[in-house]
């Protein structure tokens, strides 16, 4: 698979899934937008790909902020003229049930940074991704599809299953166009997502506790983004693809 020539923009790019996504698209050839909050580990980021040859475009924006929304695109556009991926990425893991009080700021919250923001940036890039007939990969989580026994992940579920009906609404929107839109849901990854969300757990005990498979590495999931924006999966549009161990099998 080769990137060269095209320009990637990846949301929640300082760690995680975004940051390995970044290295893979960079190893290929692609030129990148990175957009996150800390700035520091963006610049970590930058460093590890712009040693591979990559030409990288530091962002720093809340996507949860419209301000901030507005201003990523543009960004993007400036620097390097053209559009050719989006990789929506950006989102935060809470915990509320429908019983809790704050469940309503949590709620809102959520899906702002989630969904609302995955929405509106892609309705700002949409004009330059038709130029270039280029794509969309959504990251959603096999929580879009199952609460696996859980009821305090009710926001998230709902913002991830708001998400997959996104993909598949906007997949078919913009299929005239010639741009596919697909959605990645994984299942437990090694990320920092637990971790900014106070839940301080080993993943292996997590993986326990919901009576899943294994725990993913973060660039299992940036191969399959970088096989999805690719010319090798022309023929995908408008689908989601579990990456989760087997883990819905069980549960």
């Amino acid at each position: 698979m080769s990137f060269k020539n095209k320009v990637v923009l990846i949301t929640g790019g300082s760690s995680g899934i975004g940051a390995a996504t970044a290295e893979l698209f960079a190893k290929e050839g692609a030129d990148i937008a990175l957009v996150g909050r800390n700035e520091e580990r963006l610049k970590k980021t930058t460093e590890r790909c712009e040693k591979l040859g990559a030409k990288v475009l530091i962002i720093k924006a809340d996507v949860a902020v419209d301000g901030d929304l507005k201003t990523i695109v543009k960004k993007s556009i400036d620097r390097f003229n053209k559009l050719d991926v989006l990789v929506n990425n950006a989102g935060i893991l809470t915990e509320a049930t429908i019983e809790d009080k704050n469940l309503m700021e949590v709620f809102d919250r959520t899906i702002n940074i989630n969904l609302r923001s995955t929405v509106y940036l892609t309705n700002l890039a949409v004009p330059y991704l038709i130029k270039t007939k280029g794509n969309i990969v959504n990251i959603s989580s096999i929580l879009g599809v199952s609460t696996l026994g859980k009821s305090q992940y009710l926001s998230y579920c709902v913002s991830k299953a708001g998400m997959d009906h996104f993909t598949r609404s906007a997949a078919l929107h913009l299929m005239p166009s010639g741009v596919r839109v697909n959605t990645v849901s994984p299942g437990a990854t090694r990320t920092d997502v637990l971790s900014n969300a106070g839940i301080h757990i080993s993943w292996e005990d997590n993986v326990k506790s919901y009576n899943m498979e294994k725990v993913s590495e973060p660039e299992e999931i940036g191969h399959l983004i970088l096989y999805l924006a690719s010319d090798k999966a022309r023929s995908i549009n408008g689908a989601n693809f579990y990456i989760d161990h087997g883990s819905l099998l069980k549960n």
